[in-house]
């Protein structure tokens, strides 16, 4: 390539620029230092002018040259542009749309779906302004324009400064700016090198500023030579961007505090005056609501940050800092990750947020392998916090000891409620949400170790805590830690849980501890404990006793306690007593009472009575009885009174009030008066009223007036209504009536009457017509119509017509179409149309047809493809589908197979799966595995609950301690009284 006009080579032209800029230094009897000076350059940019191989000097750079050694400038740049291949050079930097956006220090948040998590694949949350992108928008926009602009944002770490500047240049990497980013070899230094050399359209990116105009030796000289840029015209527009934190701003811009004193950062004060802008540290109310508009449209992201950070809006640092954290907790080591594992069980299990040191050092010890134990040294704890209170970004960090607030509450008497205080003595830390959340996540199936429950019952004081790890232990069946749990909460004041205690102990059948326990939860007020040993004592015939301890927990306000009365004294015929107790719960705002009473009454014939009841019943309030009352008073004959207490009602919304007497009238053989209240009841919004009676004048024979009712409640916005007529005109045999009922319904905008119009076509062998009345049906939206034909003609054996139908439905959303086909054919023994069926099905979205076709290989012998189908079928939403294939495995004789499914389904989710295997083991007389399952599904599933509760009393009756093992018979519990042997 040579340049026609002077025949020089880019090669030639850089040599004769070179050639001139070394005899201009030898008649200006300049070294390059010296050259450097004069010309405002660096050392380096000069040698890179002259050294050979360099790449061209820039335009600024070449004038700057020329000037010092009076050389033409003109020829001097008609050689560089020559020698850049007749192109302006445009500088350091590149386009922005070249840059990715963490190569720009912008702080990673998240992997990538399916990515390996790579700093390079990690995605950005969407972004939230807020005030100060107002003003980075305005110097964009100045830029654009052509005036040169710069920005210095000051904010602490990790609130979104780097990414606002990011968010601020796109509309100029649409107008083809580049972005310099000056790193190396030093930041300070490759900034001095090639700022001279910035051409116009560039943006310095000067993240972390202080690297740059912090610098101790040149960082004067950048805030100089940036300075010279802003005001060079020739290499306007520039936009210059940078971040800062507030420490070195202040240090920066500090005036000396006497006259003569060394002013070191003067150039750079004057550099950042009116060029920055505040980042707040937090998100206010309009940013969060913005980011929460972002997380409902599917950021995952930002709906995670906001989980933890919506409290104090710190959402940057949040997002910041997450990544991180999980990668220290993941490669920490050993003595900070059991610390932290400790931790993540502690909450995840019902421990506060400030959790005591203490605590944690002794929890921590069963969480090491054997190996990383013997290896620990005596100081292991101490260095293991220090290595967690490291902060990342946004000041956080894995675990970091903080100082509870003091409780301030108004002067009153000491109260279990005091209690926090007992958690802050000695250091207590916090763990980071995130590691909170994931330790949540991730561990949700395994049960903390022996050192974990023993160091929680020496160390934990306050009672919810002890409760809340008391209630976990007994989830997970660790019975014997569990009542020292609760014993302990009891101790510090939790008196709620000696009710559990007495739960334990009566579930054990010690009833005699139990009642101890109730009596003692009792004396602290404890309802509930009252309760139940006035239930034992009605048991036990003892109906005094009774009474008597209900009558305690009615008068600390019990309600349940006044039915309990209640019922005791109707039942021995104190009706003057009963109802005195039942307006005594209803004065507290319980009618029922009141309203069992009544209908106690009306049953045996009481009617005045119970009307009496269930009119004090409404006076306090419960207008659900007016409807009661207007059916009782229709019965005695008053059709006024009845009237009027069911308008009452359906003024109150209780509109089957007037239904009801409707119906009662029409029975009655008062068509009139039926009529006239279903159409009250229609016009009150409940046009069902209508459709009844119109049901009931079909029955009895009279179409003409059903058809009349039916209509009525057509106009009223029931258009099922004509249809529930024409299917009783159908199944009566009268196929004219049905179809122009059908019709009408239709006409009515019910489109399921079009299907059952089009199912009577085809009963009658009209296929055209169905299929066309189907169409419509589906266009109208019912897409069942076409299902419908489809299922009859597979019926009729025409499985080509079935198919086609089948697939007209799923092309109009009815995705349960070609299933239910495939599920005809299955069981009409047509396996390969069945499978052909199930894999259209799921190529259509409907993910159930995953674990049909999964039984089927199954049932095949294709064991394999089975477990892929079934597995495919479980990523895809269904818990179900491994175990349906262990269940088939464990009917046929394979336990290990089932055995080995069932662990998988377990893993994703479906904790069934072990209960199920561990019940059938039981019931086959292997007791040996069903303990081993059934202790596997305790362990994973975190909680044993129904159908494993009574089989975890019957197969452990002690309880499993924390590994899982089965307790031996400890003390606390009579041996005489454990279990339930």
């Amino acid at each position: 390539m040579h340049d026609e006009r002077t025949g020089r080579t880019p090669e030639s032209a850089l040599a004769e620029l070179r050639r001139r800029l070394e005899t201009g230094l030898v008649s200006a009897r300049l070294n390059k230092s010296q050259l450097a000076g004069q010309a405002g350059l660096s050392r380096g940019t000069v040698q890179g002018a002259f050294k050979a191989g360099a790449k061209v000097p820039s335009a600024p750079t070449l004038a700057a040259l020329a000037r010092a050694l009076k050389l033409s400038a003109a020829e001097m740049e008609e050689l560089r542009r020559d020698a850049a291949g007749g192109v302006s050079g445009d500088g350091p930097g590149r386009p922005i749309e070249q840059w990715e956006p963490h190569a720009l220090e912008v702080h990673p948040a998240g992997p990538a779906p399916g990515s390996s998590g790579s700093v390079e694949q990690r995605v950005l949350p969407g972004y939230v302004p807020r005030e100060h992108d107002r003003l980075l928008a305005e110097a964009v926009r100045e830029a654009a324009h052509g005036r040169s602009r710069m920005v210095v944002l000051v904010g602490e770490s990790s609130t979104g400064k780097t990414r606002a500047c990011w968010e601020a240049v796109q509309p100029l990497a649409e107008k083809g700016w580049r972005l310099w980013h000056p790193f190396d070899p030093t930041r300070a230094e490759a900034a001095l090198e090639e700022l001279h050399d910035v051409g116009p359209r560039t943006v310095v990116w000067l993240n972390e500023a202080q690297h740059y105009l912090g610098d101790r030796a040149v960082g004067e000289q950048v805030a100089a030579a940036v300075h010279a840029l802003l005001i060079d015209p020739e290499r306007a527009p520039v936009l210059v961007l940078g971040t800062l934190w507030p420490k070195y701003f202040k240090q920066y811009t500090a005036l000396p505090d006497a006259e003569g004193e060394e002013d070191p950062h003067s150039r750079v004060r004057e550099l950042l005056a009116g060029r920055t802008e505040s980042v707040p540290d937090a998100f206010d109310a309009a940013a969060l609501a913005a980011a929460s508009v972002l997380a409902a449209g599917g950021d995952g992201l930002l709906a995670d940050a906001l989980t933890r950070a919506r409290a104090d809006g710190r959402l940057s640092q949040d997002l910041a800092g997450v990544p991180v954290l999980l990668e220290r907790y993941k490669n920490g080591s050993p003595a900070a990750r059991a610390l932290l594992e400790a931790a993540m069980d502690a909450r995840r299990l019902g421990v506060g947020l400030h959790i005591p040191q203490a605590f944690l050092t002794d929890a921590a010890s069963d969480y090491f392998h054997d190996s990383e134990w013997d290896q620990l040294t005596e100081d292991w704890a101490e260095k293991a916090y220090a290595e967690l209170a490291e902060q990342v970004h946004g000041k956080q960090a894995s675990l970091r000891r903080v100082s509870p607030r003091p409780q301030r509450r108004p002067p009153g008497p000491s109260t279990a409620a005091s209690a926090p205080a007992l958690r802050s003595r000695g250091p207590v830390f916090r763990l980071a949400d995130s590691l909170e959340q994931h330790g949540t996540a991730t561990r949700r199936r395994w049960c903390p170790p022996a050192s974990f429950w023993n160091a929680a019952h020496t160390h934990i004081a306050h009672p919810d805590d002890l409760a809340h790890l008391a209630q976990a232990a007994e989830k997970r069946h660790r019975l014997q830690w569990a009542h020292h749990l609760y014993q302990r909460a009891a101790d510090h004041g939790d008196t709620d849980t000696l009710h559990h205690l007495a739960e334990m102990r009566e579930i054990a059948g010690d009833w005699a501890g139990a009642e101890t326990l109730y009596q003692r939860a009792a004396g602290h007020g404890d309802i509930y404990a009252l309760l139940r040993l006035a239930n034992r004592r009605e048991k036990a015939g003892d109906r005094e006793g009774a009474e008597t301890l209900y009558q305690r927990a009615a008068d600390q306000g019990s309600i349940d306690a006044l039915g309990q009365l209640v019922v005791m004294r109707d039942g021995v015929g104190d009706r003057a007593g009963a109802e005195t107790l039942a307006q005594r719960a209803a004065d507290r705002g319980n009618t029922n009472v009141l309203i069992y009473l009544a209908a106690m009454r009306e049953g045996s014939g009481d009617q005045v009575g119970a009307e009496s009841l269930y009119q004090r019943a409404a006076n306090h309030g419960d207008t659900d009885v007016l409807s009661d009352l207007a059916v009782m008073r229709e019965r005695s004959g008053d059709g006024v009174g009845a009237e009027t207490l069911a308008q009452r009602a359906a003024d109150d919304g209780d509109v089957y009030a007037l239904v009801r007497l409707a119906m009662m009238r029409e029975k009655a053989g008062s068509q009139g008066g039926a009529e006239t209240l279903a159409q009250r009841a229609a016009d009150h919004g409940d046009p069902h009223a209508l459709v009844r009676l119109a049901v009931m004048r079909e029955r009895s024979g009279d179409g003409v007036g059903a058809e009349t009712l039916a209509q009525r409640a057509a106009d009223h916005g029931d258009p099922h209504a004509l249809r529930r007529l024409a299917m009783m005109r159908e199944k009566a045999g009268d196929r004219v009536g049905a179809e122009a009922l059908y019709q009408r319904a239709a006409e009515h905008g019910d489109a399921p009457a079009l299907s059952s119009l089009a199912v009577m076509r085809e009963k009658a062998g009209d296929r055209v017509g169905a299929e066309a009345l189907a169409q419509r049906a589906a266009d109208h939206g019912d897409p069942h119509a076409l299902r419908r034909l489809a299922v009859m003609r597979e019926k009729a054996r025409d499985p080509i017509g079935a198919e086609t139908l089948a697939q007209r439905a799923t092309d109009h959303g009815n995705t349960d179409a070609l299933f239910y086909l495939a599920a005809m054919r299955e069981e009409a023994g047509d396996q390969v149309g069945a499978e052909t069926l199930y894999q259209r099905a799921v190529d259509h979205g409907d993910t159930r047809a995953l674990s049909s076709l999964a039984v089927m290989r199954e049932k095949a012998g294709d064991r394999v493809g089975a477990e892929v189908l079934a597995q495919r079928a479980t990523d895809h939403g269904d818990p179900h589908a491994l175990r349906r294939l262990a269940d088939i495995r464990e009917e046929a004789g394979d336990r290990v197979g089932a055995e080995v499914l069932a662990q998988r389904a377990t893993d994703n989710g479906d904790l069934h799966a072990l209960r199920r295997l561990a019940e059938m083991r039981e019931k086959a007389g292997d007791q040996v595995s069903a303990r081993k399952l059934a202790h596997r599904a305790a362990d994973h599933g975190g909680a044993v609950g129904p159908p494993m509760w009574e089989m975890s009393h019957r197969l452990w009756p002690y309880g499993l301690d924390p590994d899982g093992t089965p307790t031996d018979p400890w003390p606390e519990l009579p041996e005489s009284v454990a279990g339930v042997q």
